[in-house]
């Protein structure tokens, strides 16, 4: 079990950078969309390194400087670690379109994730498979701007 994590792990690792490099050499002319979902740079704080993350994800739900991800994994029994860094440092920056936005997430309460999963899964039908593969409740998390 120990090395499929590792594996899975590595192969979210590498699907991200992999995705990132792409954007970044083709101007962001290329991946900068999956059907209707822009394709974002997430940047969290470590909650055990301090050090800046970088997660290449997208947004099924956005608009109005509200950005909303999920933390799937694909379907895996674990959190995505970029989840537990934000939970730990809510303080994000969210890279769209070649612009970066200081943002704060949250997860979404139980009646915002029923309110907005069905509008996650019309942008998207393998979010619902992943929540049925997986015996964790998949977070919804709500990005938007930071208070001043």
């Amino acid at each position: 079990m120990e090395l499929r994590n590792r594996l899975t792990d590595l192969q979210m690792k590498t699907m991200s950078a992999l995705h990132r490099a792409v954007l970044t050499a083709s101007g962001g002319r290329l991946l900068a969309s999956f059907g209707s979902m822009p394709a974002v740079e997430l940047h969290t704080i470590g909650r055990s390194s301090g050090k800046r993350r970088t997660t290449m994800l997208t947004a099924p739900v956005h608009g109005h400087q509200r950005f909303v991800l999920i933390a799937s994994k694909g379907g895996d029994d674990r959190h995505p670690q970029w989840y537990l860094n934000l939970v730990a440092n809510p303080d994000v920056e969210l890279t769209v379109h070649g612009t970066t936005l200081k943002l704060r997430a949250r997860t979404a309460s139980p009646a915002e994730k029923a309110e907005l999963w069905p509008q996650i899964v019309a942008a998207y039908r393998g979010y619902d498979g992943y929540q049925q593969k997986t015996g964790r409740d998949i977070p919804v998390v709500i990005c938007e701007p930071r208070p001043r």
